[in-house]
């Protein structure tokens, strides 16, 4: 069983080297006939061609894009292509202009090119994991996992599997480490010491072991990877870390220190970069859009009501970093003159334009310029004014957590109606689950939910 599920893999990840040069040169060619209406391409672009195929198989050996992708997202495997591809076109591009030979190519077909890789790519490994998933919750490709550790521990790691199918992980045996506890979990069959579990990789039963354990049982898990040592098959280790709230949790390595990361931002290293290009890109032309409809909203502030046109609050947003956060002046100059009250943003003093750009969330346009110049993200928690932070931070559960990412003009928490007087604890919840669940994807979601909502909520902060 284990030889033929190798040979599956093997075979697998052949057919996929090929299906990517496959996809490569005809993306290449239907390209071509986009830019040049035929199919025959000429000798410089099939050179071109040769050479891109021989740097794409070199890029995604190297970066192991055949790699298992059993139990990853979907979405970051994509993610990972567009960057493995860009990656390589940037090269072919380099290549090109140091060679003193990019004036041989046409630049629609290069792009052209690119973005049918991307998706042809993308999309033939999109329709083989959806395959995959399907024959595992059938019951193929299976993996057998034998189980070691604390009956608790043991039971919670079964109950996900079991929720899971597609992943086609299927426990088989099991040995508890805490024996005064309950004999059968879930029907497994138990064994009684770890030579029992050795036997079974031995004669072919068992393709994994999981050691699933709580964090503080550090002694034991170093005792049974000394039992285990003379097991050839992979051995991985399961912390309970459930029950703890934590935000993309990991492990990595800093130098050579294995790490576990249990509270961490998700935006950095390409996500970073993604999200950095992302704001950059979209506030430049909001704001060279919107520019007529800022400058008559700035006339509308400045000619019904004396004082400044823009409003500055400071507020917190990533890592504790404060920042001036700007706002069309909805209300009279000296409003909080006796400090700024939380909540009951209905009964806020406005002048009577203000109180149409309150309603309308006009006044936060603003902070377009804010995300322009790195204070903030166009989606992301909503930043709060310093005063409040250091009042909530010891009342509401995990409230400093919100801090991991840039604060944002708009979130999850305001398109699912969290915003102006509603509950903090609430909408710490929902900031906290966009957080977790980051994804270029989630922010065009978001934005797209802002624009359909924005002018027919009346909660506006």
């Amino acid at each position: 069983m284990k030889s033929f599920q190798k040979e599956t893999n093997a075979s697998l990840s052949l057919a996929m080297r090929l299906l990517d040069v496959a996809m490569l040169v005809v993306s290449a060619i239907i390209s071509f006939y986009i830019v040049f209406e035929r199919f025959d391409l000429s000798e410089v672009y099939r050179l071109g061609l040769t050479l891109g195929v021989v740097t794409m198989s070199l890029t995604f050996h190297i970066t192991n894009m055949y790699r298992a992708w059993r139990g990853s997202s979907r979405i970051k495997e994509f993610a990972v292509i567009f960057f493995t591809i860009s990656f390589v076109f940037m090269i072919l591009a380099a290549l090109s202009v140091a060679t003193k030979t990019s004036i041989l190519f046409s630049r629609l077909w290069f792009g052209t090119w690119f973005l049918w890789s991307v998706l042809s790519v993308g999309g033939y490994r999109f329709i083989l994991r959806i395959l995959l998933s399907e024959l595992r919750k059938r019951g193929y490709n299976q993996k057998r996992i034998a189980i070691i550790g604390e009956v608790d521990s043991i039971s919670k790691v079964l109950t996900v599997l079991a929720e899971s199918p597609w992943l086609g992980l299927r426990p088989v045996v099991f040995l508890q480490t805490d024996s005064n506890l309950a004999q059968s979990i879930f029907g497994l069959h138990e064994r009684q010491d770890v030579s029992s579990i050795l036997d079974d990789v031995k004669n072919d039963r068992v393709d994994e072991i999981w050691l699933a354990l709580p964090i503080v049982k550090a002694k034991k898990l170093e005792l049974l990877l000394n039992d285990l040592a003379v097991s050839p098959c992979p051995i991985r280790y399961v912390p309970d870390f459930f029950g703890f709230d934590l935000i993309n949790h990991s492990i990595t390595s800093i130098g050579r220190l294995p790490v576990v990361n249990l509270s961490v931002s998700p935006i950095g290293g390409w996500s970073g970069l993604l999200k950095w290009t992302e704001d950059k890109l979209l506030s430049a032309i909001i704001l060279i859009c919107i520019s007529p409809v800022l400058l008559l909203l700035a006339l509308g502030v400045k000619l019904t009501s004396p004082g400044p046109v823009f409003y500055k609050q400071e507020r917190v947003s990533w890592n504790g970093k404060r920042f001036g956060m700007l706002k069309f002046r909805s209300m009279p100059i000296d409003v909080e003159k006796n400090g700024a009250q939380w909540g009951n943003a209905g009964s806020k003093t406005t002048t009577k334009f203000g109180a149409f750009i309150r309603k309308t969330s006009l006044d936060e346009l603003p902070q377009f310029i804010n995300v322009l110049i790195g204070d903030m993200s166009i989606v992301g928690p909503r930043p709060e004014r310093s005063e409040f932070v250091e009042q909530f931070k010891d009342e509401i559960p995990r409230y400093m957590q919100k801090h991991m990412v840039k604060g944002g003009i708009t979130g999850w928490a305001q398109i699912n109606g969290w915003r102006g007087d509603t509950d903090l604890k609430s909408r710490i919840d929902a900031d906290l689950y966009y957080i977790e669940k980051w994804s270029v994807w989630l922010d065009i979601k978001i934005v797209f939910l802002t624009a359909i909502k924005i002018f027919n909520d009346q909660s506006a902060k």
